[in-house]
């Protein structure tokens, strides 16, 4: 049986930077993966890794995500770009939460800055002047493309450190500790063993002590999102946040005037749907439009269907319109993106030496990099 300082079941987001910093350590790792490639949440989003819209912990985690990113994309091309981040505020409530949380980044080093509406519109000319207020910009921050990312993060693992070990299409029905360490079991009947097994499952919660998962707490969310055909003559620099973000992030949520935050009748309806409109422009020029939330708890996960919900769709579209004047009905494909969430934060087990890792929520593509690099540390 083959034997391992390290293994990682789930090559997502999570997995594999907690496979990276266990490698830098110098440890023998293994990272499986149940299907032919990641499909799930780490493909699934906007690719914007903004520490901007976190709180507490998880901001500085972003923080330090950032220069993670970075540091790898000098060696590896993992399709980093730093283009900022804007948050477009729409009315009066909004402007006041961005001026906020522009005093609160300033004061702990966080470079930003507060855009007029000229500034705003002078760099974002497709943004309707009706809609724009004013913005809070954040210029280190980055974008990726979700649909690469990842499988180029692999190829670096896999080609930088010998010490890693990388199988797909490797299920694994089997986790078990031992006296000196835990041993998992492939669906092909494959064993392997390690001084430490961390399980990061995303919302696979079926093959592995589904008996803990259905009494965890933890909600799968669906997100509907959309792509445009390439519309090269469109210039979208950065990632574009809105109104809705700033209503709904939880770095606003800390801010003074939060607590007296009203929702105007005219996006009751979004907020139902838990629809906070998100742009962000991919390298062939397409531009991605969403999202939406919807939830199920752990066990009830099929409720949410694998259809997308035309008339959600169309709710995000028609506030889109409000937002920007290129056309984003011309859209080539619609999905939906599953990630699982926590009140708690993260959901974290500990099993002797079986250790479960998962329920990061939407701060996945922002926090994980750093996270795992904090993480790791209780295990080496």
């Amino acid at each position: 049986m083959a034997s391992f300082d390290f293994i990682i079941i789930g090559s997502g987001i999570l997995g594999t930077f907690h496979a990276l910093h266990a490698a830098r350590a110098g440890k023998k790792v293994l990272l499986l993966e149940k299907d032919n490639r990641p499909v799930s949440a780490t493909v699934r989003n906007f690719g914007q890794v903004v520490p901007s819209g976190l709180g507490g912990r998880w901001y500085q985690y972003g923080r330090r995500s950032l220069e993670l990113y970075r540091e790898i994309q000098q060696e590896y091309d993992i399709t980093v770009r730093q283009n900022g981040s804007v948050y477009v505020a729409s009315d009066a409530d909004e402007w006041a939460l961005a001026n906020e949380l522009y005093d609160r980044r300033r004061a702990d080093g966080y470079p930003c800055e507060l855009w007029s509406k000229v500034q705003t519109l002078a760099t974002y000319p497709v943004l309707r002047p009706d809609y724009v207020q004013g913005a809070l910009v954040f210029p280190e921050e980055i974008s990726v493309e979700p649909d690469q990312m990842i499988y180029r993060l692999i190829g670096y693992l896999t080609t930088k450190f010998p010490n890693v070990t990388y199988r797909n299409n490797a299920a694994v029905v089997g986790c078990a500790s031992t006296a000196d360490g835990a041993t998992v079991q492939l669906a092909n009947g494959e064993r392997f063993q390690a001084g430490k097994v961390l399980i990061c499952n995303g919302s696979e919660f079926r093959l592995l002590f589904p008996d803990l998962f259905a009494q965890s707490g933890l909600v799968v969310s669906k997100l509907q999102m959309m792509q445009t055909v390439p519309m090269p003559e469109i210039r979208l620099p950065g990632n574009i946040l809105t109104g809705l973000t700033i209503r709904r992030y939880e770095s606003f949520e800390e801010c003074p005037s939060y607590a007296n935050l009203q929702t105007p009748d005219h996006l009751a309806e979004l907020k139902k749907w838990g629809i906070h409109v998100l742009f962000k422009q991919a390298l062939d020029g397409s531009i991605i439009i969403g999202d939406s939330h919807e939830y199920a708890t752990a066990t009830q996960t099929d409720d949410l269907g694998f259809d997308t919900n035309d008339y959600v769709n169309q709710l995000i579209l028609q506030e889109a319109r409000r937002i920007v004047d290129f056309p984003v009905d011309r859209i080539q494909r619609t999905w939906a993106g599953f990630y699982a969430q926590t009140t708690q934060e993260i959901f974290e087990a500990d099993l002797d030496n079986v250790h479960i890792v998962t329920g990061i929520g939407g701060k996945g593509m922002t926090s994980s990099a750093g996270f795992s690099e904090e993480n790791m540390k209780r295990f080496l």
